[in-house]
């Protein structure tokens, strides 16, 4: 990874006219993205002498069409992660993207200095036309929403170079030392799970909000949103029993101030009892006038936590002199007592971003522990992959389809009547 990486970095790595890559694009999906995508748009400070990495995961056509549209053959290179390689949505788009590649390329042998694979199935990947010496493989005991520490992570890499890589790395491991020795009372991933669990199943609290007051982790909810939901979205023990208690969130999360503007009514005044993870680092890297930017964002931080565990009482809105209709006193009052964390980094850097998001998914680990539930199995993706596989055919069917649900059987068939009528969807 680091010598492959600092060619692409270097320029040293050719095209096959001849030119350097300029764009990397990583084809994948779940964790063979959504990982690699939060760390890469979280570190972008890190990834200025870098090339520009996109990322394609929708079977959508419009995700490939639109990032493709922007690049060249000549200077773009494709990562195509997909531990079995045989990922529908991720080999459908790897095809796709060879399509456009050979378009211009003509040659089939240059494909072999334009994409590279991260995949454990040596033979699927030379039949596409990898070359074997640009496979990377990782271990197959590695779930892909936890892999963006492993070869997974190889996009993150040519964004933000190996050392910085390794500093991510070292932040992680960091906090996997920390939660292996600390104890319990000072363990920072325990003390995360068991305050979960006490509002999940103690006070009825159905989601989680995580909070980052800095737009460059933007993604971190949405990667976590898998991390959590997929690993503890269970409702049978590790023995086969049906729980009788509540046990994953529902986890989601935009970055501050944004949400102040969206949601946050909801957590203030609404009746659903929401915990929240508020993160925010000390320093910013993009200081303009002087802080003034960063301080705001910060009295934010600290005001939106204070506001949800204070509240505001009816006597404190006659003092302020904002409610003089009793009517409208009511409406002003805020109920507090909402649970929050806050999360404080002195600066959002690899070592940092490591560090927080190891702990995440040890605290991950600790909750599926407590319920006794697997959380490293998700065969709640699988029952809907193979209903589509049966369906894809019938897409094409010139009768009406009676295989299926009548609600299920409404809709293809629905679905069928208006392509014959628009040939154009048919192409």
């Amino acid at each position: 990874m680091k010598t492959f990486s600092e060619s692409i970095r270097s320029g040293q790595w050719k095209g096959y006219t001849d030119k350097s890559i300029t764009d990397v694009v990583n084809i994948g999906i779940g964790g063979s993205d959504l990982g690699p995508l939060m760390v890469t748009e979280a570190l972008k400070p890190y990834s200025k002498n870098g090339p520009n990495v996109h990322f394609i995961s929708n079977i959508d056509g419009t995700h490939i069409s639109e990032t493709v549209s922007k690049l060249s053959p000549e200077t773009t290179l494709f990562i195509i992660a997909s531990k079995t390689f045989t990922t529908q949505e991720t080999i459908t788009n790897a095809e796709s993207a060879k399509e456009w590649f050979l378009h211009q390329a003509k040659d089939q042998s240059h494909v072999a200095k334009h994409f590279v694979a991260l995949s454990t199935n040596t033979q699927k990947v030379t039949e596409f036309g990898i070359a074997k010496e640009n496979m990377f493989e990782f271990w197959d005991w590695v779930g892909g929403r936890y892999s963006l520490w492993s070869a997974i992570g190889l996009s993150i890499v040519c964004s933000i170079g190996f050392e910085n890589f390794q500093q991510l790395l070292a932040g992680a491991h960091a906090m996997d030392k920390h939660f292996q020795e600390m104890p319990l009372e000072k363990n920072l991933p325990v003390i995360m799970a068991v305050l979960g669990i006490w509002y999940n199943n103690f006070f009825g609290a159905e989601t989680q909000a995580i909070l980052p007051y800095d737009q460059y982790m933007h993604r971190f909810a949405a990667y976590f949103q898998q991390g959590d939901m997929e690993s503890n979205g269970k409702y049978r023990t590790k023995d086969g029993k049906q729980v009788d208690y509540s046990t994953g969130p529902i986890l989601w999360g935009e970055p501050g101030t944004n949400g102040q503007h969206a949601f946050y009514q909801l957590i203030h005044q609404g009746t659903k009892l929401i915990p929240c993870d508020f993160i925010a680092p000390v320093e910013t890297h993009n200081p303009l006038r002087d802080n003034l930017h960063h301080k705001i964002l910060l009295a934010n931080f600290l005001a939106q936590t204070e506001a949800l565990m204070r509240g505001l009482t009816e006597e404190e809105v006659r003092k302020s002199g904002s409610g003089s209709d009793e009517l409208l006193i009511f409406h002003k009052t805020f109920r507090g007592n909402r649970p929050t964390n806050s999360f404080v980094l002195p600066r959002l850097t690899p070592f940092t971003l490591g560090l927080l998001t190891a702990a995440y998914e040890h605290k991950i680990f600790v909750q599926g522990q407590i319920w006794d539930i697997n959380s490293y199995d998700q065969f709640g993706v699988e029952l809907g992959k193979q209903l589509a596989k049966a369906i894809l055919p019938e897409l094409d069917a010139t009768q009406p389809v009676t295989t299926h649900d009548s609600s299920t059987n409404g809709l293809l068939n629905f679905i069928n009547k208006y392509r014959k009528w628009t040939p154009t969807a048919n192409k």
